[in-house]
């Protein structure tokens, strides 16, 4: 089943519940800044596995120490959907964990 796109609305107030996610080129993202690269390393591991969980994966970047994800619905036509915000809240529930702010 194809997950349905989020109006303008519901994507404002879906970003209002994710402090620090934003709306680039389509995409909602996030970077995360962490204490060392083996934990930032250590927090794509534990968001690929959600990813995997979820079944909608996102372009993940690890860098030095720092995570990013940008994320759509490829088969929403590349639209943000509900999917996008559910791995958002995820990742969020998750970072902390690693130390990740």
């Amino acid at each position: 089943m194809t997950a349905a796109p989020l109006s303008q609305q519901e994507i404002e107030d879906r970003l209002a519940e994710l402090p620090g996610w934003s709306v680039r080129d389509g995409r909602l993202t996030r970077t995360y800044r962490l204490g060392s690269h083996v934990a930032a390393a250590a927090l794509v591991v534990h968001i690929a596995a959600v990813q995997d969980e979820l079944d909608h994966h996102s372009d993940l970047t690890l860098g030095h120490t720092s995570v990013s994800l940008a994320v759509h619905t490829h088969s929403a036509g590349g639209a943000l959907t509900a999917k996008d915000f559910q791995l958002a809240r995820r990742v969020e529930d998750i970072a902390p964990g690693h130390g990740a702010h």
